[in-house]
This record gives structure tokens, C-alpha cells and sequence, in this order.
């Protein structure tokens, strides 16, 4: 019994032909390919859970040691406080990673499910699609690294003198996560305008027009998405979105030029 069975179709079928069965099994064929790439990818995470977490304890070590008044007496180490909660983050943090490190299989896949109902030339656009997505995806992670000194300053300095953080690890563990997946998200605003422009959703002239009601919905977006709400990382939010947003007026105007083959 074949778990992922060989399939031989040719172009006119992936292009429109298939019946509903035919495209049930399909999806079925690429979320087993995707639960594949993650286990893989978390048999990876597992290994590199020490070092991820070394990684994103350093902030709040830094945080400690430039703060001495306010260091716990646990030092910069996370606490847990029920008996199964150190393995419950760590099985989360290898899933998380997993997800990280088969982002790209993740994603072909999704393109490949879509690709049937694109043209010929758009399909050419897959793996330009999959590099764009990963690498944005990580850029954003890597600014909100980045930023999470600014941010830890900003709240656990917001209490004042007197109090001092003790972080669980679950918590900690959980706004770190949401900080680079919030970010991670944000910055693949471009390439989901982009596509809606490619299927004829979204124009660059519309795009242009609206300039004024996008930054305000950024602004609201980068608000509400990020977990610590601070100014630093709102504004480290926002500058880049609305960057990507023009990026993409410039992309749509040139993928408009471009002769449309079917």
C-alpha cells in the first residue's frame, strides 16, 4: 500500500480538467507530502532545540545583566511550574522549528495545488514564488530577533523599581514565538498583493489610489498582530509593510507589461 500513490497526468489535466475527486486527492497528496517535510523537519528542531534556546534566552540575559536591580533570583533561566511543562514548550518549540525548516516544501506545495489555475507564464513564477516567501518570511523573523531587546526593555521596565521579572518559559517561549510569526506574516504582505494582482484582483493603480487608507490599515494591522504592542516593534512593523506595499504597486506594474500567455 502506497501511502503517496506516483500520479501521471499530463499538462491539460492540471490545468482545469480535473474533476472533484480528482482534485480531493490531489490535496490529499501534498498535505501528506507537507506532514512529511514537517516530521523531518522537526526531527531536525529537535536537535537544534538547545541552540534556539540559548538563542532566544539572550535577550533577556542581556536585559538582566544591563539591569541588575531588576534580576530575579533565578538569574536570566525560565522557570516552569507544572510537571509537564518543560516537555509540552519543548515539543512545541521542535514543532515550531520543524515548521520553520519545511517552510519551503510547505510552500511549493501550496503553489502547486493553486498552479493548475494560472497560466502558463504565471506557473513559471513558482520558484521565484517559494525563494521570495522563505526569504521574507525569515527577514521577518530576523527583524523581530532583533527587536525583542527593545521590546523586553519596554515591558519589563514598564512596572518600575520594586518589581522584577520571572519569567515561565512557557510564556516567554509563547511571545517569542508570536513576535517572529507576527513579523514572519507582515512581511509576506507583498508577495500576497502581488499574487492577487497576478489573478486580476488587485490593479497597481488601485493600489496607487489607496495609498492613504493602506497606511492606516497597516498602522492598524501592525497594532493589533504584535504581541507586545510596543512603539519599537509597531514602528519596525509598519515601516517595512508599507515598503513592500509600494514594492508591489512597482512589481504589478511590471508584471502588466509583460505579454499574458495562456
Amino acid at each position: 500500500m502506497k501511502v503517496i500513490p506516483r500520479r501521471k497526468r499530463g499538462d491539460e489535466q492540471r490545468t482545469g480538467t480535473m474533476t472533484v475527486i480528482e482534485h480531493l486527492e490531489e490535496l490529499r497528496h501534498r498535505i501528506i507530502i507537507c506532514l512529511y517535510a514537517v516530521a523531518i523537519g522537526s526531527v531536525a528542531g529537535w536537535i537544534l532545540y538547545p541552540h534556539f534556546m540559548n538563542l532566544i534566552r539572550a535577550p533577556f540575559c542581556n536585559y538582566i545583566t544591563s539591569n541588575p536591580s531588576l534580576a530575579p533570583p533565578t538569574g536570566c533561566d525560565l522557570v516552569y511550574n507544572g510537571v509537564l511543562d518543560g516537555m509540552l514548550v519543548k515539543i512545541k518549540v521542535v514543532v515550531f522549528l520543524g515548521l520553520g525548516i519545511a517552510l519551503p516544501v510547505l510552500l511549493y506545495q501550496i503553489w502547486g495545488f493553486i498552479a493548475p489555475g494560472l497560466t502558463a507564464k504565471e506557473k513559471r513564477y513558482s520558484i521565484p514564488f517559494v525563494a521570495s516567501s522563505c526569504v521574507l518570511f525569515f527577514l521577518g523573523a530576523v527583524v523581530a530577533y532583533l527587536m525583542l531587546p527593545k521590546g523586553l526593555g519596554f515591558l519589563l521596565g514598564f512596572a518600575g523599581q520594586g518589581v522584577v521579572p520571572l519569567l515561565t518559559i512557557d510564556r516567554y517561549v509563547g511571545f517569542v514565538t508570536l513576535v517572529a510569526l507576527a513579523f514572519g506574516v507582515s512581511f509576506l504582505f507583498p508577495i500576497f498583493l502581488v499574487f492577487l494582482e497576478m489573478v486580476g484582483v488587485l490593479s497597481p493603480e488601485l493600489l496607487a489610489r489607496n495609498r492613504r487608507y493602506s497606511l492606516l490599515g497597516i498602522s492598524i494591522f501592525a497594532a493589533v498582530i504584535t504581541p507586545s504592542s510596543d512603539p519599537y516593534t509597531m514602528l519596525a512593523m509598519m515601516i517595512p509593510m508599507y515598503l513592500f506595499y509600494e514594492a508591489s504597486i512597482i512589481i504589478g506594474r511590471f508584471l502588466k507589461r509583460q505579454p499574458r500567455t495562456v
